[in-house]
């Protein structure tokens, strides 16, 4: 059994153990089919946080983050670019970036054009930090993938039709080409 408290694993199972629509074997309704995409990404999201945080003390959206500007021409995006992307608000946005600041990973930088617009920009501590915990999110996220589709076939059902949408290859930080 792993150690709690190196294990990636997320304590509570709780969520995974709730039955889920449809199981049964008819169709779920929308709502049904809902719930199971929210049910998995819930599911998905709480272990890659674990995993971020314990091996290289960034949490989800710090690593989205990071993702982002390190995908970005010149590795810089003006903070409203960033909150959209990374899914956040503004303040939230600005507590984000002040924690990335604050660890090196990034630097404000202001708006040649635009004297009110902020860019936040990625230090080369920023760009490795990003690069070592790749491996880690990639792992994660595929174990996550794996466990869900094995434990329910409504979820291992949704899992091989995104992976089949050809979705997983490729880059999710860098958005839609």
């Amino acid at each position: 059994m792993a150690d709690p408290a190196t294990s990636d694993q997320p304590r509570s199972t709780a969520a995974a153990a709730l039955p889920l629509p449809g199981e049964g074997g008819s169709p779920p309704s929308d709502s049904g089919m809902w719930q199971h995409v929210t049910a998995l990404h819930a599911r998905v999201e709480q272990r890659l946080a674990v995993a971020l945080q314990r091996r290289h003390g960034l949490g989800l959206s710090e690593y989205r983050a990071l993702g982002l500007l390190a995908a970005a021409p010149r590795n810089e995006l003006r903070m409203q670019e960033l909150a959209d992307r990374v899914g956040l608000n503004q303040s939230s946005v600005t507590r984000l970036v002040s924690r990335l600041n604050a660890a090196g990973f990034t630097v404000r930088d202001l708006c040649a054009d635009d004297k009110r617009g902020i860019y936040t920009v990625l230090t080369d501590e920023g760009r490795e930090r990003h690069a070592q915990a790749l491996a880690t999110y990639e792992q994660t996220l595929t174990t996550a993938l794996d466990e869900a589709a094995r434990e329910s076939p409504r979820l291992g059902a949704a899992v091989a039709a995104l992976r089949g949408a050809g979705i997983a290859g490729r880059d999710r930080d860098a958005g839609p080409r």
